[in-house]
């Protein structure tokens, strides 16, 4: 079966699904993701950030400090009446009773405050709720103390960058909600609305895309030293969200994330992300992998009618127009909640123009070798060299005229021969004489017009022009009649006689080119040039080269050649003068 562009399509689109159903390609989807839908927006200024950053540290002294500070903190930011105190850092283990009693004292008093706990799960996980092996939650009284508590678990990408935010994972039967969820949640109770979990669009893993808002260090940041100062008034925060956590180096609280692949994020900054995405109700709902196969299945059809259609220089353009078009979709989808799967289409398409180029090149070259298998056998390679040129009109019917050299050559003696041998015999020593004639008018560059039983006919100047062609025609039938001498030696030992050739040459206008059908035709020449070259060549006797009086004016001094008079031919009133070829000079 012939392999046609459409099946090298259906194979890459196979390819491409499979790898779709899969997930193989998913630093390609996390580069479109990252680069083309996730962009920079204003920073809803309700939340804050209180920093625990390197001044802090400078001022405090090191960490960890007094649970007594944080108490502090707490009654400060009381005083100004935020919606929502929220701490990203962990209280595991109570440290000195009088500090942690003013810690929880504190928390207890604002109602509001929002504490973090941290799950501990196994290597692998299967779809649907994630199960926490422990917990690690604040010590006794806090917890109680504590508005909500929520975990601060983040997931990252095989590429160690966090792309989706965990909802909630269980623990014993409990289910636990994340810690920006909680502070959404009272956030909302604040307003006195509800907030609805059923409008987050969850995966198998119950995690959420986060749509980014603003990058490393975008969110507005108080130093944690500056708002116990009280260098910042209290009332500064009033129905603000407060989000306390680390922003110094050595906390190791920092992660890569799609709007920098260079900078770090904060765990902090992240949760300020997810939590304006949750205000502003901003959700990407991944397409199911069926939609985005169709896709997939819409883009190849597209590609495959543009490179049918059109040719490959427009063909590739069209399809960069398409590529940009799926990209700027792919973008007005995303702003409209839908994240569709760019890291298979793109990479497709473009794998699909790479695809034609090879299929093209190589589709050219088993052309090219078709082509020379089947008519190199039995036209000359010039001949072969302008089918593959001109394409399909190299094969039209026609013919031009000019001045050709033409050269018959017939076996003498095969007769006898034929009758002593057995076919097969026959058969190898007829191939042996017609590889010697066609090497020799090869080496002069003449085309191989046909076989004609134990005949070769041979032309020279067509197709392509031959300067000095009578001397060529005659160079290669001089070196048809040296090379048939070692032939008909072994002739002679296997048989006890061998057999000679005799050849007809003569130069003038005759008609060449594809000759026939539409369905059946050959390349070449017609005319009384080369009927002429086949009477002479039927004239010549064994071993005999014989020459028309017009190819030996081309060539007489050159050559070593005697005149053998005048003959009649048949199909001709007048006499034709000819030589006998006895030597090169």
């Amino acid at each position: 079966m012939k392999i046609k562009l459409k099946h090298v399509m259906a194979v890459l689109t196979a390819l491409a699904l499979l790898c779709l159903y899969r997930g193989t390609f998913s630093q390609a989807e996390f580069y479109f993701q990252d680069h083309v839908m996730q962009r920079e927006s204003p920073i809803d200024t309700q939340i804050v950030i209180v920093a625990v950053d390197d001044q802090s540290l400078e001022d405090l002294g090191t960490w960890p400090w007094s649970r007594s500070a944080h108490a502090q903190l707490v009654d400060t930011l009381s005083e100004g009446k935020p919606a929502v105190i929220a701490f990203d850092i962990t209280f595991a283990t109570s440290s000195d009773e009088e500090s942690d009693s003013e810690f929880v004292d504190a928390v207890a008093r604002a109602g509001n405050v929002v504490l973090p706990v941290y799950g501990t799960f196994s290597d692998s996980a299967r779809l649907g709720a994630i199960e926490a092996e422990a917990l690690s939650e604040p010590f006794e009284g806090l917890k109680e103390a504590a508005a909500a508590t929520g975990h601060i678990n983040t997931i990252t990408d095989s590429d160690r960058v966090v792309r989706k935010a965990l909802y909630s994972f269980n623990k014993d039967g409990q289910q636990i909600d994340s810690f920006s969820w909680e502070i959404y949640k009272l956030y909302m109770q604040r307003l006195g609305k509800e907030a609805d979990a059923s409008k987050l669009p969850l995966d198998g893993f119950q995690r959420f895309p986060i749509a980014y808002t603003g990058g490393p260090d975008q969110y507005e940041t108080i130093s944690y030293s500056a708002v116990l100062s009280g260098d910042v008034p209290a009332d500064y925060f009033t129905d603000k969200i407060v989000l306390i956590g680390p922003y110094a180096v050595g906390f190791n609280d920092d992660y890569l994330t799609p709007m920098n692949d260079k900078q770090a994020m904060n765990g902090v900054e992240i949760h300020a992300n997810i939590l304006e995405q949750l205000m502003e109700q901003n959700f990407k709902r991944e397409l199911d992998w069926k939609w985005n196969a169709l896709v997939l299945l819409a883009a190849v059809v597209l590609a495959y009618y543009l490179f049918r259609k059109l040719n490959m220089l427009l063909s590739f353009l069209s399809v960069a127009v398409l590529i940009a078009v799926f990209i700027a979709g792919g973008r007005y989808l995303y702003g409209q909640g839908i994240l569709l799967s760019l890291g298979y289409v793109v990479p497709l398409l473009a794998a699909s123009c790479l695809a034609v180029v090879i299929f093209n090149y190589v589709s050219e070259l088993v052309e090219r070798r078709r082509v020379t298998d089947i008519f190199g056998r039995y036209v000359a390679p010039q001949v072969v060299s302008q089918i593959l040129k001109n394409g399909e009109d190299g094969l039209k019917l026609g013919g031009s005229r000019r001045v050709l050299t033409v050269l018959f050559v017939d076996i003498r003696g095969f007769t006898p021969l034929s009758e002593k041998a057995e076919p097969e015999e026959i058969v190898e020593i007829l191939n042996e004489y017609l590889d010697l004639t066609a090497s020799c008018i090869f080496e002069q560059e003449g085309t191989l017009d046909k076989f004609i039983g134990d005949a070769t006919m041979a032309i020279f100047n067509a197709p392509l022009l031959l300067d000095d062609h009578p001397m060529k025609a005659v160079r290669a039938a001089w070196a048809m009649k040296q090379g048939s001498v070692e032939l008909e030696k072994k002739l002679t030992e296997r048989f006890g006689f061998g057999v000679k050739f005799g050849i007809g040459i003569h130069t003038g206008p005759a008609v060449f080119g594809n000759i026939g059908s539409k369905t059946r035709m050959d390349y070449t020449a017609i005319g009384d040039t080369v009927n002429t070259a086949a009477r002479l060549e039927s004239h010549a006797k064994p071993g005999q080269i014989v020459l028309s009086e017009s190819t030996y004016e081309a060539v007489k001094d050159r050559i070593l050649a005697e005149s053998l008079g005048e003959i009649k031919v048949k199909g001709k009133e007048q006499g034709i003068h000819i030589y006998e070829l006895e030597g090169l000079k």
